[in-house]
């Protein structure tokens, strides 16, 4: 069955209209880097409830396939989704908006606490990282509660989503995801892909004025030029590193500039996984000493935005002044780079491909599995690292009170949630 045109004239709300300038993208993502903590599965609630919920930027199932193409791909999974989303409403120049504007909130406070740091001390008080920890719990099970409603509605996908958690669960790290995440696209194929319309019936109706259809500004033959590239520097920076530190022209740059680009481009899971590459590739050679790593590695988990802007501490941290900010650029553009080429990549795709009846059928399994890796998330690491007594346990419940039924904004709930756990915590 083929799939119907898009409508003649969009709704606002529709990624098919694609009609916001990138200024106006940079601003969404920079509120949105200003406040999103949390870590990844966090950042991707905020994503949901700003760009889904309120903004209707793209219907649920749309976010779900596009979070689950970067789920599959290495890298920063929330920071690709920003970078589809900008790039899906305002072209290359919105991708660019996004990523800057999610970024430049951490990426600057961590570049200058790189370069100060032994004046600076030792950070933010504990009790208001600790209250940032106890709202991303709650921002988390925000969006585990309205994806599940929307993508695990009936008792086969309910049963899926469980499956998925328990064996992230069981076999935690990124081999557990990624097997879970195959085997419900498996069984997606297997009981809802052999028909387009049986995918259409068991599931949820779209918002009304919702549209599935992606607007990607490239095609296919850019796609691959760009996923081309990635593949060329990831096997061309080491042997140009290489050639530099024989010429002794450039070599300390470009040996960093290859550094970043390899721990960006080889890592499945998000931040956290990204440091093993990164401590033996600054520490090792004595770019950076251990204890300035373990410390700015702290003072990242006290910020907003992405985990990767960690680089930029590491660059501001390797030199004194100006020579160290050029290198916190270089280090950040370095590590997101073969993150955008991926994503830009993959999309036209992955737009193609998730069209076809068994292809839905496969995204039907794994859309579902993503919600159960979300619940996984939830209660480890989030939960397991962010209660620890009845008072977080309190706070964590008035926090997604505030935002279920209250429908307050995010932003509030974490400025308040942080100062009352900063309070608390400054008495007791």
């Amino acid at each position: 069955m083929s799939r119907s045109a898009p409508p003649a004239h969009p709704e606002p709300g529709s990624l098919n209209a694609a009609t916001d300038s990138a200024w106006a993208v940079f601003w969404v993502f920079l509120r949105l880097g200003l406040t999103s903590f949390g870590g990844p599965v966090a950042h991707l609630g905020y994503f949901r409830d700003e760009l889904v919920v309120r903004r209707r930027w793209l219907s649920e199932h749309s976010y779900a396939d596009l979070v689950a193409l970067c789920q599959f791909l290495p890298g920063p999974a929330s920071s690709q989704v920003g970078m589809a989303l900008g790039l899906m409403r305002a072209g290359w120049a919105g991708a660019a908006a996004a990523w800057l504007g999610f970024t430049l909130p951490s990426a600057v406070a961590l570049a200058l606490l790189g370069l100060g740091f032994s004046s600076w001390g030792a950070g933010m008080p504990a009790g208001l990282v600790q209250g940032l920890k106890v709202v991303a719990v709650a921002v988390v099970a925000q969006a585990v509660w309205g994806m599940a409603r929307s993508l695990c509605a009936s008792a086969g996908r309910a049963a899926l989503m469980l499956a998925a958690c328990a064996l992230t669960l069981w076999q935690p790290g990124v081999a557990g995801q990624m097997v879970a995440m195959v085997l419900a696209g498996v069984v997606g194929w297997w009981v809802w892909g052999r028909g387009l319309g049986r995918v259409r019936a068991i599931a949820p109706a779209q918002p009304a004025g919702a549209d599935d259809a992606w607007h990607i500004p490239h095609g296919h033959r850019t796609g691959l030029a760009l996923l081309g590239l990635f593949a060329i520097l990831l096997l061309a920076l080491p042997w140009i590193a290489g050639q530099c530190a024989t010429l002794s022209a450039g070599a300390f740059a470009v040996s960093v500039l290859d550094a970043f680009y390899r721990a960006g481009a080889l890592v499945f899971g998000g931040g956290h996984v990204v440091l093993p590459l990164l401590q033996s590739a600054v520490v090792g050679p004595g770019w950076v000493s251990a204890d300035a790593f373990l410390a700015g590695y702290g003072a990242t988990q006290a910020v907003p935005g992405p985990l990767f802007t960690f680089a930029a501490f590491l660059g501001g941290a390797m030199a004194p002044g100006w020579a160290g900010a050029g290198l916190a650029l270089l280090c950040t553009v370095g590590i997101f780079l073969p993150a955008f080429l991926l994503v830009a990549g993959a999309l036209p795709l992955w737009a193609q491909l998730r069209q076809r009846p068994w292809a839905r059928g496969v995204l039907a399994g794994v859309n579902t599995a993503v919600v159960g890796l979300l619940l996984a998330a939830l209660y480890q690491p989030v939960a397991t690292s962010a209660l620890h007594s009845a008072a977080d346990v309190v706070l964590a419940g008035m926090a997604l009170a505030a935002l279920l039924w209250w429908r307050l904004p995010p932003w509030v709930v974490v400025l308040v949630t942080a100062l009352a756990a900063w309070g608390w915590y400054g008495f007791h």
